[in-house]
C-alpha cells in the first residue's frame, strides 16, 4: 500500500522541556492509525507538527508525498483537522457552517456539498437549527463534516471523543469507520485505549517523548507473556486437589466465589493444553474455564511502568 505519512526522527521541546525525542512511523494510505499515550505524551504536538501549525525542532516529515518544511501549503491543501473541540460557529445553523466552510474553499456548489454532508451524517432535521442547540455528538459530526469538505485525502482528528456520553461516541467510531471505508487516511489521536483497539489497523504508543511500540492491537497484545485462565470447580475438594498439583508450576490466585482458581501464567497456548493435561490426568473434572489474553491494559501499564489507579 502507499504511504500517506512518513515521519523520521522528530524533536519538538518547549524551553527545557523535551516532549518529542525522535519519533518516527509510518502511516499507510486508507487505513486508521492511532496514536496512544496520555495526558501530555506529545499527542497533540505531533498532530500540531504534521499539519503545519508548528515546526519541527528536527527530524522530518511528509503528509501525501509532500515535505512538511518545504512544501507546507500542499500538505494544508490536501488534509484537513479536526481538534479537541469542535470549531463550529454556535450562531450559525448547521447547513451554514457547511456552506460557509465551501466558500471558503471554493467550492463549486458548495449548497449542494451542506445537503450532502448533511445527509451522510444524519443531521438533515436539524440543519436548519443553530448550532448551540446541538448535542455534543451533533456538534463533533458537523465539525468532521466540515473537514471533509474539499475531500481530504488525510483527515487528523485530535482526541475526537473526549467530553462525549458512550452514545455520542459510538456515533462517532461509526463515522470514522466508514471515512476509513471510503478510502481516507484517518490519523487519531487518544487516551481511551478501548478507542484504539476498536477503531485502529495500526497503533502506535507515545511515550517519554519516544515511540515504545508499534503494530496492530493483536500484535502489541503479544507483548504481554502469558495472559489467565480462569478455571471453575464443582466442588471443594476438587479446587483444593488442582491448587496442590498446579502451584508448583503455575502462579495460582483464589477466586471470590470459593471455587474458581485464577492461574496467572497459564494464558498461553501450549502453557493452556499443559494445564488441561495436566488436572485431565489427574482425574479433576472442571465445571468451566475461560481463557482471558491481555488487553491494550496491559500492554500500555507493562511498557510505560504507570499504574491502573493512576490512568
Amino acid at each position: 500500500m502507499a504511504t500517506a505519512i512518513a515521519v523520521e526522527g522528530l524533536k519538538k521541546s518547549y524551553k527545557k522541556h523535551e516532549v518529542l525525542k525522535g519519533v518516527g512511523f509510518t502511516v499507510e494510505a486508507g487505513t486508521i492509525f492511532a496514536l496512544l499515550g496520555s495526558n501530555g505524551a506529545g499527542k497533540t504536538t505531533t498532530i500540531n507538527i504534521l499539519t503545519t501549525l508548528i515546526a519541527a525542532d528536527g527530524g522530518k516529515a511528509s503528509v501525501n508525498g509532500n515535505d512538511i518544511a518545504l512544501k507546507a501549503e500542499a500538505v494544508r491543501q490536501s488534509i484537513s483537522l479536526t481538534g479537541q473541540f469542535a470549531a463550529v460557529d454556535d450562531i450559525l445553523t448547521g447547513r451554514e457552517n457547511l456552506e460557509l466552510i465551501g466558500d471558503l474553499r471554493h467550492i463549486d456548489n458548495s449548497g449542494r456539498t451542506a445537503k450532502e454532508l448533511l445527509e451522510k451524517f444524519g443531521l438533515t432535521e436539524a440543519s436548519d437549527r443553530r448550532v448551540a442547540t446541538y448535542s455534543g455528538g451533533m456538534r463533533r459530526r458537523l465539525d468532521i463534516a466540515m473537514s471533509l469538505i474539499g475531500k481530504p485525502s488525510v483527515i487528523f482528528l485530535d482526541e475526537p471523543t473526549t467530553g462525549l456520553d458512550p452514545e455520542a461516541r459510538s456515533e462517532m467510531w461509526r463515522t470514522i469507520r466508514q471515512l476509513a471505508a471510503n478510502g481516507t487516511t484517518i490519523f487519531l489521536t487518544t487516551q481511551y485505549l478501548e478507542e484504539a483497539d476498536q477503531l485502529a489497523d495500526t497503533i502506535a504508543l507515545l511515550h517519554g517523548g519516544t515511540i515504545v511500540a508499534k503494530g496492530t492491537a493483536r500484535e502489541l497484545k503479544k507483548l504481554v507473556p502469558g495472559g489467565l485462565v480462569e478455571l471453575t470447580f464443582h466442588d471443594m475438594q476438587q479446587m483444593q486437589h488442582a491448587e496442590k498439583l498446579l502451584q508448583k508450576q503455575y502462579e495460582i490466585v483464589r477466586g471470590d466465589s470459593g471455587l474458581v482458581l485464577t492461574v496467572t501464567n497459564g494464558g498461553g497456548i501450549t502453557e493452556l493444553a499443559d494445564l488441561l493435561v495436566r488436572l485431565r490426568d489427574a482425574q479433576i473434572e472442571l465445571a468451566d474455564f475461560v481463557q482471558k489474553t491481555p488487553t491494550l491494559d496491559d500492554v500500555f501499564f507493562k511498557l510505560t511502568g504507570a499504574k491502573k489507579e493512576e490512568k
